[in-house]
């Protein structure tokens, strides 16, 4: 494992990284030895830090939850970040493209919590009983750190590879929709590059937040209500370029649409 010297001066190199707009080396080509248990810690210190200089949490995001992530990363076991109030995008807006080392989308399902959520045992009906709504959202991935040959280490360290979501659509409330069989399509400047169903996400989206509320468990926390929580995509990421307008439709869930400039 590595000492708090090496995580600090990590976290505070991809603080950098997010604040100059640049990919740094992975982190294991430098330190192979660096375990799950340290990139959550190298995360930690990375928060820590931001809430200091006047950032505020807002929720958690989950990713690698579904074989489309899996495969399209290399990567087969779940991870979590953090999300801060000024990533948050409102439906429609358009999105400085120069924010981002590199942008791509996902297409996900957001849950916000009406009362905590805690492990070791919680279950996805937990989830659906403490959930206030539902609403569709897209991810925004923007790695600090370098993609080629990144481990599941290099990613949490990262943020989970966490730039901002988008909130649109039609606020459900779990009672009122079969979320496994909510569907969307992504398109990018009217071509349509992405389809997926929310039962790819461990085969039910609240799975995904059960899995979260578990493991944040083993380090000592919990989701809390009012908390917003990306439960995972459900499609492959697709890359967007300068200039690129992004739709999905979620069919009776509503849709969203941004765009990079």
């Amino acid at each position: 494992m590595l000492d708090p010297a090496s995580i600090s001066a990590i976290a505070t190199e991809l603080a950098e990284a997010e604040r100059t707009h640049r990919v740094i080396q992975r982190i294991t080509a430098r330190y192979p030895e660096a375990t799950v248990e340290d990139a959550y810690a190298i995360q930690g210190v990375w928060r820590d830090s931001q809430v200091a200089a006047g950032r505020r949490m807002v929720g958690r995001k989950i990713g690698l939850t579904s074989r489309a992530m899996q495969q399209a990363t290399g990567i087969t076991e779940p991870d979590y970040g953090v999300m801060f109030d000024d990533t948050v995008w409102p439906n429609g807006s358009v999105i400085p493209f120069d924010k981002f080392s590199n942008v791509r989308i996902e297409v996900e399902l957001a849950f916000v919590l009406k009362e905590p959520l805690t492990g070791p045992h919680c279950s996805w009906l937990e989830v659906l009983r403490a959930t206030e709504y539902v609403m569709p959202a897209l991810e925004v991935l923007n790695s600090h750190i370098e993609l080629e040959g990144r481990t599941i280490v290099d990613t949490i360290s990262d943020n989970a590879a966490y730039g901002g979501m988008v909130l649109g659509g039609t606020p459900r409330h779990p009672d009122t929709i079969d979320l496994r069989w909510v569907g969307a399509l992504l398109y990018r400047n009217e071509t349509i590059e992405e389809t997926g169903i929310a039962a790819g996400v461990l085969s039910h989206p609240a799975t995904g937040v059960a899995w979260l509320a578990n493991k944040l468990h083993q380090h000592g926390a919990k989701l809390d209500a009012g908390e917003i929580i990306l439960a995972g995509s459900f499609t492959r990421p697709m890359w967007v370029s300068r200039g690129d307008t992004v739709f999905c439709d979620y069919g009776p869930m509503g849709t969203i649409t941004c765009s990079f400039h």
